[in-house]
């Protein structure tokens, strides 16, 4: 596993050490948000499947704002973007518990969701610009195992808190430390001045199509699993905020674990065939939320499917062989848009088409995984023709 003295350079532990603590505050912020959401809409306010869509539709319009990013780069450098990002994350979800109505839910979410995506683009970008193609992967597996902690605490801090606060309580807790996080992160920051000049304006270039697909592909997959998977346990089968809560702490002890091996996989494997395996693994899986009736199973679906999600970093490790190093923080912060273009209409038509079968959504899940395992069987082509034309 990497650890932070493993990487050679002061900078590079710097940045280890910073991303870190903002990697571990929004993770808690928005993973608490999402433990508690469902069953704060539907126990609290009293919205049905279509208005849950709908907020997580809301919840999605930043990730097509991302791109503004990049002017916001003008004004101030991607690290302190990044820990203004997560303050802002954390402020939003501890503004959810006051403001209990569908009204309330629609404005804090959004703020939540800008800090959110915001952090995502800049995170991405400032791993992609420190570090080399060999340590990148072995940094984002690395933090995403550090999510999957950041999720097992906060699981165990709702459970643990659920029988002393209520809901709008932890909220409070929830983002209040987050905020707290991202303060000390801002006084912190490490000098990305010697990082190589990125390039203005927005980036879209012919050469980049199978990153924008996939990660376009992967926006909408990514949707049908956060929304729905949950909804089928709350809905379909009645689980309360006590069970989603040891759901989310056995699937994140997991995760931990497993998280920081995928780094090394991809460098001993290959983007290629890991991401085969991530999409053989998905279509699996949404075919058996469609066609199981029994929520244990349906929970092993859910432990497997957050697993092989992480795979996903298997994209942008990809995207940095082939991309110039001054596209870099542009590139991201338009692919974060791109990643939700799809997204943002998947949960509001997927709500609906719920009211009519709950197992719609699931098969445009494994529809979404097919097309995603034919498009990357094109990784290798467009690696070597990268290594030609250099």
């Amino acid at each position: 596993m990497l650890r932070p003295h493993e990487i050679t350079t002061e900078f590079g532990r710097r940045m280890y050490l910073f991303l870190f603590v903002l990697t571990v505050a929004c993770t808690v912020a928005f993973q608490g948000w999402a433990i508690m959401c469902t069953n704060f809409a539907v126990d609290m306010v009293g919205l049905n499947a279509a208005q849950l869509g709908i907020i997580q539709s809301v919840r999605e319009v930043p990730g097509l704002l991302t791109a503004l990013v990049i002017a916001l780069l003008y004004l101030v450098r991607e690290e302190t973007l990044a820990a203004f990002a997560v303050l802002a994350l954390g402020l939003g979800v501890l503004f959810t518990g006051l403001f209990p109505s569908y009204g309330g839910m629609l404005a804090t979410t959004l703020l939540l969701s800008t800090g959110f995506h915001f952090f995502e683009a800049n995170n991405q970008s400032l791993i992609l610009q420190a570090y080399d193609s060999r340590v990148t992967p072995l940094v984002m597996g690395r933090l995403r195992g550090l999510t999957a902690g950041g999720n097992l605490l906060a699981g165990v801090l709702i459970l643990g808190c659920s029988s002393l606060f209520g809901l709008p309580q932890m909220y409070l807790i929830v983002g209040g430390l987050a905020s707290c996080a991202a303060l000390y992160a801002l006084f912190r920051r490490p000098d990305c001045s010697a990082l190589p000049k990125q390039r203005a304006g927005v980036v879209l270039k012919s050469r980049y199509w199978l990153f924008y697909a996939l990660t376009m592909l992967a926006g909408a997959r990514r949707q049908i699993f956060t929304v729905f998977s949950l909804l089928l346990l709350v809905e379909r089968f009645e689980y309360s905020i006590t069970n989603i809560s040891i759901l989310f702490i056995i699937n994140n002890a997991i995760s931990w674990f497993l998280n920081p091996l995928i780094g090394k996989a991809i460098n001993a494997w290959g983007e290629r065939r890991l991401l085969t395996l991530e999409y053989l693994f998905v279509l699996g899986i949404f075919s058996g939320y469609a066609l199981l009736d029994n929520h244990l199973l349906i929970c092993v679906l859910y432990v497997v499917d957050q697993i092989v999600f992480n795979f996903g970093i298997a994209v942008r490790t990809f995207f940095q062989k082939i991309a110039a190093p001054e596209d870099i923080a542009p590139s991201m912060a338009v692919s974060v848009t791109i990643n939700h273009i799809a997204a943002v209409g998947v949960p509001a038509v997927g709500g609906m088409l719920w009211l009519i079968d709950y197992s719609i959504p699931f098969w445009m899940g494994a529809g979404l995984a097919l097309v995603s395992l034919l498009f990357v069987q094109y990784i290798g082509r467009e690696l070597r023709r990268e290594r030609a034309a250099a």
